[in-house]
């Protein structure tokens, strides 16, 4: 029962950066005139900041650090980069 427990949080966890950064970023892209792209990506880069951060304050698993920081901020930032654009054409 705890090892759910503890999957699921991380899961909700991960999910909480991955679709945050996504939705900044969309945003970002969606207010910006142009430039979409870097905008979205700046968000994905301060969001990153941060995520290192909390992960130097707040130690959790290794494995859970790494994917953090290398698949929830820059790649969801891109996305959401990708989206911005494609909704403004």
């Amino acid at each position: 029962m705890v090892l759910l427990l503890l999957y699921v949080f991380t899961v909700l966890l991960f999910l909480a950066h991955a679709l945050g950064t996504i939705v900044g970023a969309l945003i970002a892209g969606r207010i910006a005139t142009t430039h979409k792209m870097k905008f979205s990506l700046a968000i994905g880069g301060l969001f990153l900041l941060g995520g290192i951060m909390v992960n130097f304050m707040l130690p959790g698993p290794s494995w859970f650090a790494l994917a953090d920081i290398l698949i929830a901020y820059i790649p969801m930032a891109w996305i959401g980069g990708k989206l911005a654009e494609k909704l403004t054409q």
